[in-house]
């Protein structure tokens, strides 16, 4: 299951030696909801070897401005808590599950 991000934990997260793939969602955004299944499936996939969580911008909002999100769904992929790639709008599976494993 994907992880719940949040402005408290997200910091001590992406200081992880693992990738960190975090999902900018909101409940109202219907390709939020339509990539959902994708984004946990994919996190129980890589469970062992990335960090994949997800960071609702209606609840928390302090990363979000911080990396600019002004549309979702907006995935970022973190490195040794630098960014390393971004997919922007819904996506498929395996379009996620690629940037996942070049990302690794």
């Amino acid at each position: 299951m994907a992880l719940q991000i949040t402005d408290a934990n997200y910091k001590e997260l992406l200081a992880s030696d693992k990738l960190v793939v975090i999902d900018f969602w909101a409940e109202w955004c219907g390709p939020c909801r339509s990539i959902a299944p994708a984004v946990e499936e994919l996190a129980a996939e890589f469970e062992d070897k990335a960090i994949i969580g997800k960071y609702n911008v209606d609840n928390d909002n302090e990363l979000s401005e911080e990396y600019s999100i002004r549309s979702i769904p907006t995935l970022l992929f973190f490195k040794e808590g630098k960014l390393v790639d971004k997919q922007v709008g819904a996506s498929s599976k395996a379009d996620l599950k690629a940037k996942i494993e070049a990302n690794l």
